[in-house]
């Protein structure tokens, strides 16, 4: 709790402003804030217990933003478990947030499809999520000035954003599909037996990222909305694998997503 409280001192410092809506985003996505009216900026180095990702796409910055009145805090880059951090550095700014009293989270990521219907490009709301094979960021002694001890999780992803992100897109023209997200720990990319495992799951697409951070903002009552850019078949459904794959996918689609991430902000928060 101390690296946390740490943590709010030194944003609160910077920032004046009460913010609404925190973002975070995933691989390739950092250009999303480019509509934005741009507050303040700060390299993660600057920040107290906070580094600097060495994962290209991720630029590790924290945007204090404004777009149509409403005020965001922005994250272009997050830590990874893979990257060698505890699961409780993973979900540090969820925290961090949690404490400067935000109450709506936009996560974003990109990630491989694995049903058929999710082909790259492809932007998919998460609907829930398979969360087994992720080390609970909750484990251990439990911090109860954010949440309970054992948080309920029937709703990670809220509903009500959900269905008002699907109605503003229908409106709009942007297509949109739905589905199950499944944490995988890597940093390699998993197997074509291991996707086989994971769709018999009921995983619909899969990633290294969000759902440690969602577990942190549910048990924060943080309500959570999840985007994920389709950037590849997942191992087995396509060609092999590769990072630069995924950043290209996720630059050439990320003009749409942009779009519908700027009718979120202005129309449901």
């Amino acid at each position: 709790m101390k690296e946390i409280r740490e943590v709010e001192k030194f944003l609160k410092s910077e920032f004046n402003e009460k913010i609404g809506i925190a973002i975070i985003l995933g691989s390739g996505l950092s250009n999303l804030t480019m509509d934005l009216e741009i507050i303040k900026e700060i390299d993660f180095e600057k920040i107290p217990h906070f580094t600097k990702s060495n994962i290209i796409g991720h630029d590790s910055k924290i945007i204090l933003a404004k777009y149509k009145e409403k005020i965001i805090l922005a994250l272009k880059g997050r830590f990874h478990f893979y990257e060698g951090y505890d699961i409780s550095k993973v979900v540090l700014p969820v925290r961090v947030f949690a404490l400067l009293g935000i109450k709506n989270l936009i996560v974003t990521n990109a990630c491989g499809g694995i049903s058929d219907y999710l082909n790259p490009g492809d932007i998919m709301l998460i609907e829930d999520q398979i969360s087994m094979f992720c080390p609970s960021p909750l484990r251990g002694e439990n911090i109860n000035e954010l949440g309970t001890r054992f948080p309920d999780m029937t709703e990670a992803y809220n509903k009500d954003l959900l269905e008002k992100t699907l109605d503003i897109a229908s409106k709009n023209n942007i297509l949109l599909k739905k589905g199950i997200y499944a944490f995988f720990q890597g940093p390699m990319y998993e197997t074509p037996a291991e996707i086989r495992a994971y769709k018999n799951l009921g995983a619909d697409a899969i990633g290294m990222s969000t759902v440690p951070e969602v577990i942190a903002a549910n048990h924060a009552n943080i309500k959570v909305l999840g985007i994920s850019l389709i950037t590849n078949k997942a191992a087995g459904l396509g060609g092999k694998l590769s990072h630069n794959e995924v950043l290209e996918i996720a630059q050439a689609s990320e003009n749409k997503l942009k779009e519908l991430v700027k009718l979120i902000i202005e129309k449901v928060f």
